[in-house]
């Protein structure tokens, strides 16, 4: 189980998260006390992306679970597929992920499955990753007492096959200038920069920042996309708390690295 917060850490904390979640549209009493309640036992955080409001309901995300876990002093986590349960060809997988919280842990386990039919559009392709990252969400919120479901646990589901051959076949991405089937990154992020009417350079320095890069050059192209996947879904699900934690980055000078 998660340590509480200290009392001083924790009304420093929560102060920045009321100031963050009070710019969200029709925020009620009970999602302020759950905010409250998540600042004092996890010591999660708005402006890192810890956590999101998602119709109304929060929750964790992947950093902020690993950044908890550091916090904790986690020991280690261990992945792996599992065979029997796995069809690449059909993009399916399922991952087992133990997470060793302490130095004689017997481990906390989760698993993570993942296939065309239960994840976003905006990840299909990377069934693998999310599999495994589901896994791990899970494990990692057994290990530290956390109720909440992650973001990237959150499945999408066509409402039909037929529907589900539409959808490939309308989002079937521009092949790039050196013939292979996946867009420019590039230009991918330039259009989500232009379709939800993003600030570009606050998406650069949250970019930097998520990379922990000191330009979105630098940074490889996995992690790369996986910024990219995540703004797209962040813009689609909740644009009011995405626009909030970008404003967080006008002051490239108070934003700071924490562990």
């Amino acid at each position: 189980m998660a340590a509480h917060v200290s009392p001083q850490k924790w009304e420093s904390l929560a102060r920045k998260n009321l100031g963050i979640a009070r710019r969200y549209p029709n925020l009620t009493a009970e999602q302020t006390q759950s905010l409250q309640a998540l600042t004092r036992d996890f010591g999660l955080s708005l402006p890192l992306g810890d956590l999101l409001l998602l119709d109304g309901h929060w929750y964790v995300t992947h950093a902020g679970l690993l950044r908890l876990a550091r916090r904790q002093g986690c020991r280690g986590i261990r992945t792996r597929p599992l065979p029997e349960f796995c069809d690449p060809g059909a993009s399916k997988w399922v991952f087992r992920a133990i997470v060793y919280s302490s130095r004689g842990s017997k481990g906390f386990v989760g698993y993570g499955d993942a296939d065309p039919s239960n994840v976003s559009p905006l990840v299909r392709g990377a069934e693998l990753r999310v599999a495994e990252t589901r896994a791990v969400n899970r494990a990692l919120r057994k290990a530290y007492g956390i109720g909440l479901c992650s973001v990237e646990e959150i499945g999408s589901s066509p409402s039909s096959p037929e529907d589900f051959r539409k959808e490939q076949v309308q989002e079937a991405p521009a092949t790039s200038p050196s013939g292979n089937s996946q867009p420019r990154l590039r230009d991918r992020l330039c259009q989500l920069i232009r379709q939800h009417h993003l600030d570009p350079t606050l998406v650069k320095r949250y970019a930097a920042d998520f990379c922990a890069t000191q330009t979105l050059r630098e940074a490889p192209r996995e992690l790369v996309e996986a910024f990219i996947n995540t703004l797209a879904e962040w813009a689609t699900k909740d644009r009011p708390g995405l626009l909030c934690h970008l404003n967080s980055y006008a002051d490239p000078k108070a934003k700071e690295m924490k562990p």
